[in-house]
């Protein structure tokens, strides 16, 4: 019988995602490291309440999100996605199959290329040291971090590349912060996309009417002239790449600011070199060791396969471990944080087909504010213990709540 449609046992099961040690938070659970080490998958019971296959080595993971027999569209797994309960929404194109999903995402390719990207990165430089000079000018110590740096930062970037009124921001960040909440519920989690959605379907509006130099204006220049795209897709792939555009960055801001703080030796290399490709590594080697994407990968099998020994049933649900793919051994001695090796290779954006269509725009933002925060603030430190600060156990982007921090 398919894993997925049976939950009597699941109260048995581990529970997806695990908790991670309060001594060692940067570490993915420690259970982990016995499911990447052991034979075949891990069966798990998720935050959902159903069971699932979880996959944690690193050449597994990849197949998973690049075989043809295993889906990525949610409506092939709707107990997991607000959108599989919300008939009224059209589903997110990264959550679809190819021939949907290339289709979509062929008109937005151009949007995000490294050379566009790269083209902002002075006004980005900017928008940077325009809200640490307004953090620095406030005067508040201890100030959250959070609050007046990680968070406006990707805000201000994806508002500037998308042609959105920054003072929105507030709303997105309440509405996505109930959609990625692993105790939402699933009707929380539905009326705030509904809510979203609404509001960009106004903003699609206005720029019909009112077109701009912004992917938006383009995507309904490209509906105008060949009828693929309705004015619902549109505001459905304007919403994903709001939503997806500052909430992961953020949480990479704030908890790579701390882990660099708990590695000063480290922190003082990046806050010191003129070298673009040190930063580009350091950066690399974050998203690699912090892995934030801790219950977001989910898939399903179409037909019956073995997978790292496992045979899997067709309808069975897969998790991504990224967080322990992460941890492989590709990567030496990778339970330590080194920003100095070479991290390429690693599944924070994914991999294959439905890889992150904003990396090139998140590694920029990385590379501009890390060490922009550590020249301007030589002696930034926490201004509390470790252990005191709130981390997002219960989050499918882990990172921090709040980062309280003086200087």
């Amino acid at each position: 019988m398919s894993t997925s449609t049976g939950t009597d046992d699941s109260v048995h099961l581990p529970a997806f995602p695990g908790a991670r040690s309060a001594r060692c938070p940067f570490d993915p659970p420690v259970e982990y490291t016995r499911w990447r080490l052991s034979e075949g998958l891990q069966r798990v019971r998720t935050s959902h309440g159903k069971t699932a296959w979880v996959v944690s080595r690193l050449e597994d993971a990849k197949i998973v999100l690049s075989d043809p027999r295993i889906s990525a569209d949610s409506r092939r797994y709707p107990v997991l996605t607000a959108s599989g309960q919300d008939e009224k929404m059209p589903p997110a194109f990264p959550r679809m199959d190819d021939p949907e999903h290339a289709r979509i995402r062929r008109m937005l390719t151009g949007e995000f290329t490294v050379k566009r990207m790269e083209a902002m990165r002075p006004r980005l430089r900017e928008l940077v040291d325009g809200i640490l000079v307004e953090m620095i000018g406030e005067g508040r110590r201890p100030t959250d971090l959070v609050r007046a740096y990680a968070l406006p930062v990707p805000s201000l970037a994806i508002s500037l590349l998308l042609g959105v009124p920054y003072d929105e921001h507030p709303f997105f960040q309440q509405h996505t912060a109930t959609l990625t909440s692993l105790d939402a519920s699933q009707e929380e989690r539905t009326a705030a996309r509904r809510t979203l959605f609404d509001y960009i379907v106004s903003l699609v509006k206005q720029k019909e009417r009112e077109p701009g130099d912004d992917p938006i204006s383009r995507l309904l220049a490209e509906r105008a002239a060949t009828g693929e795209l309705s004015r619902q897709d549109v505001a459905m792939i304007a919403q994903i790449l709001l939503h997806a555009g500052h909430e992961t960055t953020a949480n990479m801001i704030g908890l790579g600011t701390l882990a660099l703080l708990q590695n000063p030796e480290q922190a003082a290399r990046l806050r010191d070199t003129e070298d673009p490709e040190v930063v580009a590594g350091a950066v690399e080697e974050l998203l690699r060791y912090l892995t934030i994407a801790q219950d977001m990968m989910w898939r399903v099998a179409t037909e019956d396969l073995t997978l790292g020994g496992q045979l899997v049933r067709a309808g069975d649900m897969l998790s991504v471990n990224l967080p322990a793919a992460n941890r492989d051994a590709p990567f030496q001695d990778a339970d330590t944080f080194d920003i100095d090796r070479n991290a390429r290779g690693h599944l924070a954006f994914g991999y294959g087909i439905h890889q992150c269509l904003g990396q090139s725009l998140a590694r920029v933002e990385l590379q501009e504010s890390l060490p922009t925060l550590l020249r301007a603030l030589p002696d930034l430190r926490l201004a509390v213990p470790l252990e005191q600060v709130r981390f997002r156990h219960d989050m499918a982007t882990f990172g921090v709540h709040e980062l309280p921090v003086t200087w």
